[in-house]
């Protein structure tokens, strides 16, 4: 597959002109049995991205889509995907990859909900499990595969996923996986798709160093973009509370902690180091904690985040390894332990919480040092922090 020679051309980034928007499910023309899986998963009426994006993809084009967190993306790229599958074919006919094997298995599981009386099969492949275990599901047959590119690259390679009948590949939280880290893999599979494979790129954030990117390997994208004041953290209140010190941060959370505990809380910290070292002093307090990041081995992240998502455990520190596209009902409150380095990623960290329009509580810790990075925060997101008051309950 060549990489697009008019990529030089200037992109404008703007929402592409005349984007029909479809005000229902049955307005997309959608096969009976896909209808049913997502009247059956709890959808009535589709999120404005769904609206307009659905279609789009189910037309056969090349597809930007960007929305803030919890409208719905997920679903958005899985309904337009089974739309276009023919199930009595058992080869692989898309692919989606994501950057964390967490977020890979979840889009497994909404794929599956949404094609629950389609008879669809779909995989997760994802590094940190058996080889094994996929070569012999693949070699069952999928119709899909959700998978960290690592992986799905390995098993392209090893020819347990054929190439040649697949229409779309999807990358979701795009501006990751065109980051460094996964750069040169998304290429490598690029690489070995058939010539005219649809593209979809979708994501929360997209700067434009990534927009640019996808120039190299998209033809004439659609582009649904939501401008960067629009991408709105309506519903999510946001408080910061001035910590003097480093130090004084962990009694300020121990203060806070009766009320973290009504609902379920995420508490963002920088490094993995710091996420053990907090969990430590925590349970050393007495208080119930899990934790997750990126150097634990993948049976004990996958026991942590089904404790967390039953609602067994309350309370989750983590790193930036859980701020993308992970989706637990029940988590109102998001707490940054510390700023976050990079401004996309508070975005993300706090869309965890107010998912699908609920409503959520986002706590910023900040020392003196941090005073400049909050209002830098604020400025970009053209949104206001306000100073966390006195009377905790009153927010929650």
């Amino acid at each position: 597959m060549e990489f697009n020679r008019d990529a030089d051309k200037e992109l404008k980034f703007n929402t592409s002109q005349k984007v029909p928007v479809t005000a229902s499910f049955e307005g997309m023309g959608l096969k009976e049995s896909l209808l049913r899986g997502i009247y059956g998963y709890g959808f009535s009426l589709p999120s404005a991205i769904q609206s307009r994006a659905i279609t789009q993809i189910i037309s056969g084009r090349d597809t930007i889509a960007q929305a803030q967190s919890g409208t719905g993306k997920t679903a958005t790229f899985s309904i337009g995907m089974l739309e276009v599958i023919d199930t009595a074919n058992k080869s692989t006919q898309a692919i989606v990859l994501s950057p964390t094997r967490e977020l890979a298995v979840q889009i497994q599981n909404v794929i599956k909900a949404l094609g629950d009386f389609m008879n669809i099969k779909v995989h997760a492949c994802v590094g940190g499990k058996s080889v094994g275990d996929d070569i012999k599901a693949l070699s069952k047959g999928q119709h899909i595969v959700s998978g960290t590119p690592g992986r799905v690259l390995d098993m392209i390679k090893r020819r347990n996923i054929t190439t040649r009948n697949i229409k779309m590949i999807i990358l979701d939280e795009a501006d990751e996986l065109l980051g460094k880290g996964f750069q040169d893999q998304i290429y490598d599979i690029y690489r070995y798709l058939p010539p005219g494979c649809q593209v979809v790129v979708v994501s929360a954030t997209l700067p434009k160093e990534v927009l640019n990117m996808t120039k190299k390997f998209m033809s004439d994208p659609v582009k649904i973009l939501v401008k960067r004041d629009e991408i709105t953290l309506e519903g999510i209140k946001q408080y910061f509370i001035q910590v003097e010190k480093e130090e004084w941060k962990f009694d300020t959370l121990c203060d806070l902690y009766d009320s973290l505990t009504i609902t379920q809380a995420v508490i963002f910290c920088n490094t993995k180091k710091k996420v053990d070292w907090l969990t430590l002093e925590l349970k050393k307090a007495n208080f119930t904690v899990v934790s997750m990041h990126g150097d634990m081995n993948q049976d004990e992240r996958d026991k942590i985040m089904n404790e967390f998502r039953l609602g067994n455990s309350r309370v989750l520190v983590s790193t930036d390894v859980w701020a993308r596209g992970i989706d637990v009902q029940q988590v109102s409150l998001v707490i940054n332990y510390d700023l976050p380095t990079d401004r996309e990623n508070y975005i993300h960290r706090i869309g965890r919480s107010g998912r699908f329009g609920r409503k959520g509580v986002a706590i910023n810790f900040v020392t003196e040092d941090d005073v400049a990075t909050l209002h830098e925060l604020e400025h970009y997101y053209s949104s206001t922090i306000e100073e966390m008051p006195v009377n905790v309950s009153s927010i929650m």
